[in-house]
C-alpha cells in the first residue's frame, strides 16, 4: 500500500543516514525530501509545513538521548511526527457489540462489513450480518454470498423497502444468538436529507456501539468533509479507509480523516476477505519506512497457521531449503498476499524485486508436483540440481525441464532476499538497532 509513498521515505531517510555530518543544511534537505513524499501522496499542503516544522525545530534544537547519535535522533523525530500525523486510532473491542455501518455509494461498503465480519470470526466471536440496504439493487444477494463464504449469517429481505423493518426484526433474532451483530445500511450520495433521516433512525433503534464511517481512499483530502458530515448525523467513532492499494490519495484520505478526530480502525487494501487489517499508526508508519511490523505479522500467523506450519526464525534468518520453502509459502498463502506478509519484516531500504512475489496457487501446486519428483537430499540441497537432475525431475513430473528451471530460480530470488536480511547488522546505518531504540523491538 502506498507504495510511492513508501519509496520516496525510505529514500529521504536513506539519504540522511549516508551523511557524515548532520547539520542544518541536512535537516533542511531531509524536510524538502519529506515535504516532496507527502504532498505526491495527497496529504494536506498545511498539514504537511506543521510536520516539517515540527521536525527542523526539534531536530535543531533538541538533545540527542543518551547513547543516541545525531543521525538516529533525527530519524526518531521523522518516525514519530509521522506518527503523530495519523492520529488515534479509534477503538475496538473484542466482545458483544451492534455496529452500524455508513458510507459513501461506491465506497466498498458492503464488501468491507464482510471482511468485518471475517475479523471478528477470526477472533473467536460470533457474529452475525444484517442488510438494511433496501435500495441498492442486489445488494442483499451480494452481502449474503460474501457471508456464506465464511459462514456468517445474514439476515435481510430484498422485497422489503423500509429499512427500519429489517433492523427491527433482525436485531432481536440476532443479539441472542450473536456476540458481534453488524447493520449494513444503504450508500449514501452527498448526504441526501431523506437518507441522514434513515440512518440516524437506524442508529436511535439499534443502540448500536458503534458507528463506523467507510471511506474510499481516492477521495484523499475530500475525505475530511465526508467525516465530519457525518460525525454531525451520527456521532461516528471510528473510519475505515478502503482500496488502499489503489491509489496515489491514501495519504491524503489518512491524513485528512485523523485530521477530523475521527480514529481510523481499519484499512483495506486488497480485494479478498481477508484483505482488512487494524489500523496502528506505530506500525503503519515502521512499515512505510521500512522497519516492519512485526507485531502484525505474528498476530496474522497465529490467526492462520500452527506454529508447525511456519518457521519465522528461518525466515528471518534466511535459512530455508526447497522444502522448507514450499511448507513456508504454503502458510503465507493462508495469511495473506505475500508482498503484504514481505512488508511487515524489518527490510530496511532493502527492495524486494516483484518476481520475488510472483506465486500463484496454480504455481504452487505445480511447484508440489514437482517437489513430489525430487529425492529427499534434492530436496534438502538444491545446489546439485543440475541439467540431467532436472530432466529427469520434469520427466516423472510430467512437465517441462522448464517448470523445474523456473521452481529453482524463484527458490534463489527467495533465498537472495531473505538472505539480504541478515546482511542488514553491518554500516553506518542499523535498521534493526533503531527499532530497539524507537522501542520497537524486533
Amino acid at each position: 500500500m502506498l507504495d510511492n509513498l513508501s519509496t520516496s521515505l525510505k529514500d529521504a531517510v536513506k539519504k540522511l543516514a549516508g551523511k557524515t555530518v548532520i547539520d542544518r543544511a541536512a535537516v533542511d534537505e531531509l524536510v524538502r525530501d519529506l515535504q516532496r513524499a507527502l504532498l505526491q501522496a495527497d496529504v494536506n499542503v498545511k498539514l504537511v509545513m506543521q510536520l516539517s516544522q515540527a521536525i527542523k525545530q526539534r531536530a535543531l534544537e533538541e538533545e540527542p538521548p543518551k547513547g543516541m547519535g545525531a543521525r538516529e535522533h533525527v530519524l526518531r523525530i521523522v518516525y514519530q511526527e509521522l506518527v503523530r500525523l495519523m492520529g488515534t486510532p479509534g477503538e475496538v473491542t473484542l466482545g458483544p457489540q451492534t455496529i452500524l455501518m455508513a458510507g459513501l455509494q461506491g465506497s466498498g461498503k458492503t464488501t468491507t462489513t464482510a471482511k468485518l465480519a471475517r475479523f471478528f470470526q477470526r477472533k473467536g466471536l460470533r457474529v452475525g450480518v444484517i442488510c438494511a440496504d433496501t435500495f441498492r439493487p442486489g445488494a442483499y444477494d451480494q452481502l449474503k454470498t460474501l457471508c456464506d463464504r465464511i459462514g456468517v449469517p445474514c439476515f435481510g429481505d430484498p422485497d422489503e423497502t423500509d429499512a427500519l423493518a429489517i433492523v427491527r426484526e433482525g436485531l432481536p433474532r440476532f443479539r441472542k444468538q450473536y456476540e458481534v451483530v453488524i447493520i449494513d445500511t444503504q450508500g449514501r450520495h452527498a448526504l441526501e436529507e431523506h437518507l441522514i433521516e434513515e440512518i440516524v433512525n437506524i442508529n436511535r433503534i439499534s443502540h448500536a456501539d458503534h458507528r463506523w464511517l467507510v471511506i474510499d481512499a481516492a477521495l484523499g483530502q475530500q475525505a475530511s468533509e465526508q467525516a465530519r458530515r457525518f460525525h454531525e448525523a451520527i456521532g461516528i467513532d471510528g473510519v475505515l479507509v478502503t482500496k488502499m492499494d489503489g491509489t496515489a490519495k491514501g495519504g491524503g484520505a489518512l491524513s485528512a480523516v485523523a485530521e477530523t478526530q475521527s480514529g481510523i480502525v481499519f484499512i483495506g487494501s486488497g480485494e479478498t476477505i481477508e484483505d482488512l487489517e487494524r489500523f496502528n499508526p506505530d506500525g503503519f508508519i515502521s512499515r512505510l519506512l521500512g522497519m516492519g511490523d512485526l507485531k502484525a505479522l505474528v498476530e496474522r500467523a497465529e490467526e492462520a497457521v500452527s506454529v508447525e506450519d511456519i518457521d519465522v526464525n528461518a525466515m528471518l534468518k534466511g535459512k530455508f531449503t526447497l522444502r522448507d520453502m514450499y511448507k513456508q509459502l504454503e502458510a503465507l498463502n493462508k495469511m495473506g498476499p505475500l508482498k503484504q506478509i514481505m512488508s511487515m519484516l524489518p527490510l530496511g531500504g532493502m527492495q524486494i524485486p516483484d518476481d520475488a512475489y510472483d506465486i500463484t496457487s496454480t504455481k504452487m501446486a505445480r511447484y508440489k508436483v514437482i517437489m513430489d519428483s525430487m529425492t529427499p537430499q534434492e530436496l534438502d540441497d538444491p545446489a546439485i540440481i543440475g541439467s540431467s537432475r532436472v530432466q529427469r525431475i520434469a520427466h516423472g513430473a510430467g512437465v517441462a525441464p522448464e517448470d523445474v528451471r523456473d521452481l529453482i530460480k524463484y527458490y534463489k530470488t527467495m533465498q537472495r532476499a531473505l538472505k539480504g536480511m541478515r546482511g542488514m547488522g553491518g554500516g553506518k546505518f542499523n535498521m534493526q538497532r533503531m527499532m530497539k531504540k524507537f522501542g520497537r523491538t524486533p
